[in-house]
């Protein structure tokens, strides 16, 4: 029954791919073709259903797996199955949403952190960082923010894409939340440059850390 109902899911997925969807995504590193709206539609129709998200995951499938991601139940999967699975995100949809949708909800999220930031790849140790900037938001007691921004500051600049902009997250992040770190943070990000020339949309705000920080805080104090 399990294996009927996880080769009906999957027929529904190869239903919904759009070759123009799939040629958007691919620009980006996303090898699927379904567009995120009617997956998470299906997602809320099947509700959660954790042996059948396992099943997709094993699939391989980048959209059977981004749906695994929104039917499972976080709590059920241990540290070293989250970790396997981050080393199995071939992609940075699956990679992304791994993190924010399962290991955020983690009694192990704190254990993976740490263990993340310490890895030597660089795709792995920018888990650690997205990991950190939710603390940094959402719970900082504990954290050690002046060393944090120390390691920025002599890292970022040469990190590879994917981690320079989790931990440009960071950067910006501490300064936006933390007042007292808040002129470092911003001295950090006028010396490093780090994606200053980023293309940005109107009505978008620039990644560049100056001026992410200095906009948002600037929302919140005219709030």
């Amino acid at each position: 029954m399990a294996d009927t109902l996880l080769d009906e899911v999957g027929a529904e997925l190869a239903e919904l791919e759009d070759s123009r969807i799939r040629e958007v995504n691919e620009r980006h590193g996303d090898d699927h073709g379904v567009h995120l709206g009617n997956l998470r539609a299906l997602a809320k129709r099947l509700k959660t259903q954790h042996e059948l998200a396992r099943g997709l995951w094993a699939t391989g499938d980048t959209a059977a797996r981004l749906l695994a991601l929104l039917i499972c139940r976080p709590k059920a999967f241990g540290p070293d199955e989250l970790d396997t699975m981050l080393r199995q995100a071939r992609t940075p949809k699956v990679h992304d949403w791994l993190v924010a949708h399962v290991v955020k909800k983690s009694p192990h999220t704190e254990t993976l952190r740490l263990a993340w930031l310490a890895d030597p790849d660089p795709t792995i140790a920018s888990a650690g960082w997205a990991l950190t900037v939710h603390r940094v938001a959402k719970r900082p007691e504990g954290l050690q923010l002046a060393e944090l921004l120390d390691v920025i500051e002599a890292d970022m600049k040469d990190a590879p894409e994917r981690l320079q902009w989790a931990m440009n997250h960071c950067l910006a992040q501490i300064g936006i939340e933390h007042a007292e770190h808040r002129a470092r943070a911003l001295d950090i990000g006028e010396r490093l440059q780090v994606l200053r020339e980023y293309p940005t949309s109107p009505g978008c705000t620039s990644p560049f850390a100056p001026t992410w920080i200095t906009e948002i805080v600037r929302r919140r104090e005219g709030a």
